[in-house]
């Protein structure tokens, strides 16, 4: 048998897939570099992205804030002395009017206080009549004291003028004359001393008088102290209004000074922004205006309290009505507020968009003068309101601009822009 020597083949089946997985790798290679190259490029729908137009326009700055609906006057219902809850006069929700009783609380140091303080004013009332008809008395029996040596005073001065007339006469001896003049100077001068002894009764008896009242009238404040705290025990209405947030059921207990619920006045609202970022707690001040939309009515607030105290990064913000309220609004609702940080100027400005989240503000994709491609602008912006942006450099009105969101578009430099 004679052997048949076959040519070999150049190109086996092994060797093709060798040479197309290189060829492969370098596309795959290629590809990559053309895409992360500063000239990489990225296909897209123009029904499928936002392009704005950049204006030069009226702006103010201002920030969007979320408000919450609250009765304009809220008045806290508050227990001094604490208690026990007996009973209950109204649910929470009612509608009152100023006095109007809402619970009832049961609390025996209160009324046992009150009950000594009032027997403590018997007491000195009591106290203070038995004094005062002993120096009643005491004062009689000095004036009775009084007469008589008033009496005897005028016997003796009598006698003494007499004797003043006889004795030069010699109608009487020296030694008569003599006792006349000592009787006299001795009942002037005992007459002198009883007038003072008076007089100093008159003054000790207004000084305990007076010491007497005022010890009265502090013990009768007090008493009214105690019978206001009694009274106190049933909570009433301070103002006209609606009962809200009321926490008190018939057995439990109160501490003093607990916060058994509230009153809303209900002659009018306002709006609280409680979650102002503190980066704008230097520009907020009272005076300053907002707005915000309610069915298809524009109204102004304006701030009439900026609370000082930041938490977690937040502070509050108290605004009341310009003008009309709305109707329809009730307590609670959430409100979206535009509060204005600046006067209205005229600005160049690009509408916000999702660009910003992934560019930071510092650049932006330009649609060119032929509407083919968008290419990245480095752009400074300043100030914003609830719409726009200031933009500072980079951008004229006029241009066109890709504001919607480039979370797809990695590191491309251009988008080319397809119908």
């Amino acid at each position: 048998m004679v052997d048949i020597v076959r040519p070999k083949k150049k190109w086996s089946t092994k060797r093709l897939m060798t040479i197309g997985g290189i060829a492969a790798l370098v596309l795959l290679i290629a590809a990559s570099f053309y895409f992360t190259s500063g000239k990489s490029k990225l296909n897209v729908d123009l029904e499928r992205i936002t392009v704005s137009d950049i204006i030069k326009a009226p702006f103010q700055e201002s920030i969007p804030e979320n408000g919450t609906v609250m009765p304009l006057t809220t008045i806290y219902l508050v227990t001094p002395d604490g208690g026990r809850v007996e009973q209950r006069y109204v649910d929470d929700g009612a509608i009152l009017k100023k006095g109007d009783p809402i619970l009832k609380l049961a609390n025996p140091d209160v009324e046992i206080a009150l009950a000594n303080q009032t027997t403590q004013v018997s007491t000195m009332l009591a106290t203070m009549q038995f004094s005062r008809v002993s120096a009643e008395q005491n004062t009689v029996t000095k004036l009775n004291n009084m007469a008589d040596v008033q009496s005897l005073f005028i016997e003796a001065k009598r006698v003494y003028d007499l004797d003043n007339k006889l004795y030069p006469e010699k109608a009487i001896g020296s030694q008569e004359y003599q006792t006349a003049v000592n009787n006299y100077n001795y009942l002037k001068e005992k007459l002198r001393l009883q007038e003072e002894i008076l007089h100093q009764d008159t003054l000790s008896r207004e000084a305990q008088e007076k010491q007497d009242k005022e010890s009265l009238d502090r013990a009768r404040q007090t008493l009214l102290i105690q019978q206001q705290k009694v009274d106190g025990l049933i909570i009433r209405a301070p103002v006209d209004g609606q009962l809200t947030a009321l926490d008190a059921e018939v057995g439990q207990s109160k501490t003093p000074g607990y916060a058994l619920g509230q009153v809303d006045v209900l002659s009018g609202f306002k709006i609280r922004l409680s979650d102002v970022d503190d980066h704008y707690v230097n520009r907020v001040f009272t005076g300053q205006k907002g707005t915000f939309s309610y069915n298809d009515t524009t109204y102004t607030l304006k701030i009439s309290k900026v609370y000082t105290q930041i938490t977690n990064g937040r502070f509050m913000v108290d605004m009341t009505f310009v003008g009309k309220e709305p109707v329809g609004i009730r307590k609670g609702q959430t409100l979206q507020i535009t509060l204005a940080l600046s006067d209205e100027t005229t600005a160049i400005l690009v509408p916000k968009g999702g660009f910003f989240q992934q560019t930071g503000g510092n650049w932006i994709f330009k649609v060119s003068a032929d509407g083919k491609t968008a290419y990245r602008q480095d752009i400074q912006l300043g100030r914003m309101s609830t719409d726009y942006y200031e933009v500072l450099s980079g951008l004229k009105p006029g241009d066109k601009v890709v504001t919607s969101s480039y979370e797809n578009y990695g590191n491309m430099q251009e988008l080319v822009l397809k119908k």
